[in-house]
């Protein structure tokens, strides 16, 4: 099922794609008063499987509550939803997004008035920064546009409004050539991708931006941890200047979307021997080993769309 077809789940209910709409004075036209996910469902032996579901819905209701919104739904009832949306459509891999935003109430900045309603959609989605970017790795610029200060938007809530910068961070990088945009803090300090988080490896050991540094706590990003560890690799946290990622051996990136995306140029500077590195293709092919089911799910990261 390509995007635009099929099912959308609306506040307790099936909708045709067509008639799934809001009013033009809903709360988050004007304001992006949204939290949402990106949840990938993947085809396995086992039938389609939907990826970390729990930790997805944890994290947007999280979000939520950091808006003060909430969400009329319990979480397990939403849960639900997203598994119910993946078997109507007949999905068995796809790409999903559960919303729970302001709606039509009143006008103005303050919200509290406005209901909240919620949504889930599911479409089949390829490879996000395309299939060849998986083995070839993807070029990549620092943007002009800075990630705000930790005091001004929440960067551990996924809410609409604030990607509102990784819409000029994407724009920038692709009217200039590139395929992605990397942002920097408020501090000067690498941030993250304009959906993606960012790691870098540097004799043998892997770094990535703390979230003292206004990136969002990815769910893949937490796999990356994992696995490394498995492994036997060492992972850390900590502030990353822009010039040290000129000189790592090898960069990648983490997201639902991007899965794991090795990056093999930045502002047209070569990473290591411009080609994806020994360990981001082992991380790589471990996580893909593990969402494709040719491995056992040995952390529980799955639930069955049944």
């Amino acid at each position: 099922m390509t995007f635009g077809q099929g099912k959308i789940w609306m506040d307790g209910k099936f909708v045709d794609w067509a008639n799934a709409t809001i009013h033009v004075l809903s709360h988050v036209v004007h304001y992006g008063s949204s939290v949402f996910e990106g949840i990938r469902c993947y085809e396995t032996p086992q039938g389609p499987a939907v990826f970390r579901l729990d930790d997805h819905m944890r994290r947007l209701y999280d979000s939520a509550k950091i808006y003060r919104m909430d969400i009329p739904f319990a979480r397990a009832d939403f849960e639900q939803a997203v598994l119910a949306t993946v078997k109507i459509n007949n999905l068995r891999s796809c790409y999903i997004r559960p919303i729970a935003f302001r709606g039509l109430g009143t006008m103005g900045v303050n919200p509290l008035t406005c209901p909240v309603n919620c949504a889930v959609a599911a479409w089949s989605w390829g490879k996000y920064l395309g299939e060849e970017s998986m083995e070839k790795g993807v070029s990549v610029r620092v943007s002009s546009w800075h990630r705000a200060a930790p005091n001004t938007f929440p960067t551990l809530s996924k809410a609409g409004g604030n990607y509102l910068n990784s819409q000029l961070v994407k724009m920038e990088a692709v009217d200039t050539g590139f395929d992605e945009g990397i942002a920097l803090d408020h501090y000067g300090f690498v941030s993250e991708g304009s959906g993606e988080n960012i790691f870098m490896v540097r004799n043998g050991v892997i770094y990535t931006p703390p979230s003292s540094s206004s990136i969002l706590p990815g769910i893949t990003r937490h796999c990356v941890f994992t696995l490394a560890r498995d492994f036997g690799m060492r992972i850390h946290q900590q502030v990353i200047p822009r010039e040290a990622l000129y000189i790592a051996d090898e960069v990648f990136f983490s997201g639902t979307a991007a899965e794991i995306t090795p990056v093999t140029k930045i502002d047209g500077i070569a990473i290591g021997d411009g080609r994806r590195g020994a360990i981001t293709a082992k991380i790589q092919s471990e996580f893909f080993a593990l969402v494709e089911g040719r491995i056992p799910d040995r952390h529980g990261w799955f639930t069955l769309a049944k």
